[in-house]
């Protein structure tokens, strides 16, 4: 992640000689034709016992993301993972230490990662393709054509959105969601915390109907659920509401913190909200999202992620058929390098930005009575 100075290049090149001099290429005999299977395998439903993961703690949801995919291995010999050379940023390397049998390193080839995953569910395994959430879209025609064969595959995207801070632009998942959610069969989870994250990875695990995406979080994070809280595909989480809600904050992922900061901070000026944690991003929580939109007559979303295909026009197709007033928080211009909370700010999806969000959308509520 930084460019080296001119003195450490000789060590740097020694490096590499010493690394790659005893390299041995052995040609595979080649066999057209893999051996036939009498009879797909099938694999049995994975059940996951509770994480535990102590709450009022904090942890990357890539971290959990990876401890889970262990858990998962352990459970099922049909687990596999398929990295592109980012396994220890993705935390895929605890499955490559403990199961190397099992673990293919793809490096910089997304697109032959997602066809070998493709290949392996064939022959019968479970397989779970990591990378950064930006570098799927390298691979889009092969997820595109493996969502048309109804491949039950396991993507997992990490170092999402302009939270990731310094890395810039060229690093930051800002199109994922609207990839992964353009798929036929599709579900896209996005967890805000370690526990919902194992839950969600046991479901997409057992999602057999089509492809699979887990969107995780570069920066630590707070542990907000109990081991025991349960999750499924299509489900949200109500974290806050009153009967005097004229407000209805959803997000998903790290912007579930900026609306809980928000929501205690404008609490004190009188206006109180329902915030709703949407980590199923499709399929979304129609009933849930209706029933507090309604509710509360003004809906804002908020999300890292670019506004075309994301949370928010998920929500806004969703409520197209009643008078609820939407704004849409969300990345709406290229964003640059930065700390992570300047570029949340830069981007008007943090804590400040949403406050600004609910005084307005209170306001109009007002008027209008």
């Amino acid at each position: 992640g930084r460019a080296f100075s001119k003195n450490e290049l000789p060590a740097i090149l020694a490096e590499l000689k010493k690394r790659f001099a005893s390299v041995e290429y052995n040609v595979p005999q080649w066999q057209p034709r893999p051996v036939p299977l009498a009879k797909k395998p099938t694999i049995p439903l994975l059940n996951l016992t509770d994480p535990t993961f102590p709450k009022d703690t904090k942890m990357a949801t890539r971290k959990a993301f990876g401890l889970a995919l262990c858990a998962a291995g352990k459970k099922s010999s049909a687990v596999m993972s398929f990295d592109a050379e980012v396994k220890n940023s993705t935390y895929a390397e605890f499955f490559a230490d403990e199961f190397p049998d099992r673990f293919v390193q793809c490096f910089i080839a997304e697109q032959n990662m997602v066809g070998m995953a493709v290949g392996a569910a064939k022959r019968g395994a479970l397989p779970f393709v990591s990378t950064f959430g930006a570098f799927f879209s390298r691979a889009f025609d092969q997820l595109r054509m493996a969502a048309i064969g109804r491949s039950s595959l396991c993507c997992v995207g990490s170092h999402a959105g302009v939270s990731i801070g310094q890395d810039g632009p060229s690093q930051m998942g800002l199109e994922d969601i609207a990839i992964f959610r353009s798929l036929p069969g599709s579900i896209v989870l996005y967890p805000c915390d370690a526990v919902s994250t194992w839950k969600l990875v046991e479901l997409m695990a057992n999602y057999r109907e089509g492809i699979s995406y887990l969107r995780t979080t570069r920066a630590e994070t707070p542990i907000i659920y109990e081991p025991t809280d349960e999750f499924k595909i299509g489900g949200s989480r109500v974290l806050r509401e009153s009967k005097q809600d004229t407000v209805c904050i959803i997000a998903a992922g790290i912007t579930v913190f900026e609306a809980l900061k928000a929501y205690e901070l404008i609490k004190n000026e009188g206006i109180w909200c329902t915030v709703i944690d949407a980590y199923s991003v499709k399929p979304l929580d129609g009933v849930t999202i209706r029933h507090h939109a309604l509710k509360a007559g003004a809906v804002i979303t908020v999300e890292d992620h670019y506004e075309a295909g994301g949370l928010g026009e998920a929500v806004l197709n969703e409520l197209k058929d009643t008078n609820v007033k939407c704004q849409l928080l969300a990345v709406k211009k290229l964003p640059h390098s930065g700390k992570p909370e300047e570029l949340l700010a830069a981007a008007a999806i943090d804590a400040a930005a949403i406050i600004k969000a609910v005084k307005k959308a209170h306001s109009e509520q007002k008027e209008a009575k």
